[in-house]
């Protein structure tokens, strides 16, 4: 039938003697420890995914960080009215991570958060002196007490 199973019956006309018999297509089928191994596996490997996952944000957030900041001093330092000294410590922050990422390929989440802290702990200073002007450390400022809603 459609599960895969077929009941046979046997009688030997003779002796009356009858005989039942359950044939069952197991073939190509998952057992249940298989399936509860499947089941194991997948939830370890989930666990496993959503480490890299942040692995990979973390990465990311430094490296957008870092190229926004060389981008914000290339485009708006003079707008904002920016020192040389402040151009310079936030372009050698920035570059200084961004050598770290392109010698850094299989780095930890707490790596990548570690030097994210120390760029925006570096950084963050220095912008603040020109947060009135254009441009503004990524990821800092926003509106006060937050945005409407």
């Amino acid at each position: 039938d459609a599960n895969g199973i077929l009941n046979v019956s046997a009688v030997e006309k003779s002796t009356g003697a009858r005989q039942d018999i359950t044939i069952t297509n197991d073939k190509g089928r998952l057992s249940k420890d298989d399936i509860e191994k499947m089941i194991a596996e997948s939830e370890k490997f989930a666990a496993d995914d959503a480490e890299v996952l942040a692995t990979v944000q973390a990465r990311n957030q430094l490296e957008s960080t870092a190229y926004s900041l060389k981008a914000t001093v290339r485009d708006d330092a003079e707008k904002m009215g920016m020192s040389d000294e402040d151009k310079k410590t936030i372009a050698d922050a920035a570059d200084a991570e961004i050598a770290f990422l392109d010698e850094t390929s299989e780095g930890s989440t707490d790596e990548y958060k570690s030097h994210y802290d120390a760029l925006m702990a570096t950084v963050n200073p220095v912008m603040g002196k020109y947060a009135g002007g254009a441009g503004g450390a990524p990821g800092a400022g926003g509106m006060p007490g937050g945005m409407p809603g």
